[in-house]
């Protein structure tokens, strides 16, 4: 069974009940706030964005939503089965991505995650500590998409996941998403490279301000003037 017949296997056993909601008043931060949510949020299936400049609180809302970080004040809720994947993931040094799968993956999903990372070049008998910065995104990746579970909603906070990717990597991992859009629900924290790029669900915070924008035609070239 090839990668997308298992996504869409997956997809019919699953309850589509993935979903965040952030309150009104909402405010995350540590000893101050650093952003506060003045509309109330959903967020349902798909692929959501969430945009601020550097240190403005995209990592300290994925903690937050992930149970990491206690909010300032104010409620949030996240249903169903909730991974986070933080930038700076790491795993030791010694062992290779085929160990890491083989040890932490379902063993009915290993011949699919060694499968996925020879499409897109990941040497997996490659001590971990000897992989580029791109290669070890590759190998949490594998590790995050892979260990998606049926029979429930899934969560996956993404803080930066094309880090150091190639394109094809990159496109490869966007299309996996696309496939699983109704299944999954992804809030991805990124810095868009290219104006044309797709971004119908964007969580912003401007300033300390946070907010929802959201329309099938949006881009990022659309969207960029709004960050402060």
């Amino acid at each position: 069974m090839d990668f997308e017949e298992s996504q869409e296997s997956v997809a019919k056993s699953m309850h589509l009940s993935a979903s965040i909601h952030l309150d009104l008043g909402l405010e995350i931060g540590y000893s101050s706030v650093l952003a506060r949510f003045g509309q109330e949020i959903e967020l349902g299936s798909g692929t959501h964005f969430l945009l601020a400049r550097n240190g403005r609180g995209k990592t300290t809302l994925l903690r937050t939503l992930a149970g990491t970080q206690a909010p300032v004040s104010g409620r949030f809720h996240v249903d169903g089965f909730v991974q986070y994947l933080p930038e700076d993931l790491r795993f030791d040094p010694e062992i290779t991505p085929a160990v890491i799968f083989r040890s932490l993956l379902p063993q009915t999903r290993l011949a699919e995650a060694l499968s996925l990372a020879s499409r897109i070049e990941l040497d997996t008998k490659k001590p971990y500590g000897r992989l580029s910065t791109g290669n070890r995104r590759k190998t949490s990746l594998i590790m995050a998409e892979f260990s998606v579970k049926a029979g429930v909603g899934n969560v996956l906070l993404l803080d930066e996941p094309f880090s150091g990717l190639d394109a094809f990597a990159r496109e490869t991992f966007e299309e996996i998403w696309r496939e699983s859009a109704a299944n999954v629900l992804r809030l991805v924290s990124c810095h868009p490279d290219y104006d044309s790029m797709s971004m119908p669900s964007v969580v912003m915070i401007e300033g300390k301000n946070a907010s929802h924008f959201q329309g099938g035609d949006q881009t990022w070239s659309g969207l960029k003037s709004l960050m402060t």
